[in-house]
């Protein structure tokens, strides 16, 4: 791992774009299947880690992210069969790439010193877009995504990307996708969704449907969502996957409950 690593960062530094973005898409989310089934243990118990888990073994590091694939297809269907709906978003909905909740200090800070919710979200995909223009314009790639004037353009006309808009009690949000650019410029449903979803779990399967992998699993996705929602309102919140690639949508997109008294 340290190797693939150190070989990520290289082509990072070295502007070697397509190759870094293809370490991240196998390297993020290698522990993400193994935190899975710890959470699994803690909400219902070992014995049903253990039906759900039975002849699970990681593919070797560095492994295309094809390989994972079937380990995810297999599992999430267990756990379909194992448990009841509600407890299965329950497991899934979780913080399984670790950011810790002091990466949002900046953002809630900004949140507590705007006059309302509207203004705050207004302001803050302002803040996104001129950051993304500082990527593009510096040709260094945000995250995995390769910021192109159609993608800046693209969100900076629907704040619902990456920031959100409220609506009655609701921020409704709208994940960028995984490769912006070709998302835009795909004609074909099958490949838009390809580029739109960022799982690397799942995403290989979109093109072939083989395994077919339940949409339960974005519920993984709102979990990354409301570590954020969460951190900016010092409580946990509710959050209800309106959308998703793995369920045929051309987008995922997340409506979140704004706490009653955190309103303004």
């Amino acid at each position: 791992m340290e190797r693939l690593i150190a070989i990520a960062r290289y082509c990072y530094l070295t502007n070697k774009k397509e190759h870094y973005i293809y370490f991240t898409s196998i390297l993020n989310a290698r522990n993400v299947l193994p935190d899975i089934g710890k959470r699994l243990a803690t909400i219902v118990g070992e014995d049903t880690r253990r039906k759900v888990f039975q002849g699970f073994k990681l593919s070797p590091v560095g492994s295309p992210s094809k390989e994972y694939a079937k380990f995810t297809q297999i599992i999430i269907s267990r756990l379909e069969t194992e448990l009841p709906r509600e407890t299965c978003k329950e497991i899934l909905t979780w913080n399984y790439h670790n950011v810790p909740a002091e990466a949002f200090n900046a953002l809630k800070e900004r949140y507590e010193k705007a006059n309302s919710i509207d203004e705050f979200l207004k302001d803050e995909h302002k803040r996104f877009t001129e950051e993304l223009e500082e990527f593009m314009k510096n040709g260094k790639i945000w995250y995995e995504q390769e910021i192109t004037p159609a993608t800046l353009e693209f969100v900076r006309s629907n704040q619902e990307i990456s920031t959100g808009v409220r609506h009655g009690d609701k921020i409704y949000m709208t994940k960028i996708p995984y490769a912006p650019d070709q998302y835009i410029k795909a004609k074909n449903p099958t490949l838009k969704r390809y580029y739109a979803c960022h799982c690397p779990l799942a995403r290989s399967v979109i093109l072939d449907g083989n395994p077919k992998i339940s949409s339960t699993l974005c519920h993984c996705s709102s979990g990354f969502v409301k570590v954020r929602f969460d951190a900016l309102f010092s409580e946990p919140v509710k959050i209800e996957l309106l959308e998703s690639v793995l369920n045929e949508d051309m987008r995922c997109r997340f409506a979140i409950k704004i706490p009653e008294h955190k309103m303004k």
